[in-house]
Formats: C-alpha cells, structure tokens, sequence
C-alpha cells in the first residue's frame, strides 16, 4: 500500500509566500479569530491540522488559486491547474479537444 502525502500544507504555504503576506494576515482575511489567526494557519501549513473545504476554499480564493491546486500531488498539474483556470470558457473547450486528438486509444 502507498503512502501518500498531503499535498495542502505545502501548497498553503507556497501561495501565502508567493502573495507576500503573513499567517495571521492570510487568517485574518479569511476571516479567522484574529487571536488564533496565525496559529491555525501555521497549523495547517505544519500539517498539524487539515482545513475543511469551506475553509480551503476561502483560502484558495484569497490566495488568487483554484482550489484544486491544494489538492494535487503533482507539482506539474497543480501549475497546469492554475494556467488553465486563467483561460477563458473558449480556450478551455480548444485545449480539451486538443488534448482528445493528441491521446490514442
């Protein structure tokens, strides 16, 4: 049986890092306790503690990051994940078709 690992920690950190903004800021905007803001999201980033999905989501959505992009364990889909959010409906339904023609059975 394989082990994996929880891929959310670290994608936590790596969006908050990448936004430039502190824990408890990030818990603050997701509008965490402001006395317990900083240590819940280090608990999350430490993997101590497991957001649930509303909460994930409010943080994908403060962060600017789909929030599928927590979910992947794969470095490479979670940026493709997050270049295709960018595209519009139109451009999301060419690169689904071209990927069909690109697969053979």
């Amino acid at each position: 049986m394989e082990i994996t690992i929880n891929p959310v920690p670290g994608r936590i950190k790596q969006a908050r890092v990448s936004k430039g903004i502190s824990q408890k800021e990030l818990g603050i905007r997701i509008k965490l306790d402001q006395s317990s803001a900083s240590s819940r999201m280090n608990h999350y980033e430490k993997g101590r503690h497991t957001p649930d999905i509303p909460t994930l989501k409010r943080i994908a959505e403060e962060l600017g990051k789909p929030l599928a992009y927590f979910l992947c364990e794969s470095e490479s889909t979670a940026e493709l994940i997050c270049l295709i959010e960018n595209l519009s409906e139109t451009d999301k339904k060419l690169l689904i078709q071209s990927l069909k023609q690109g697969i053979t059975p």
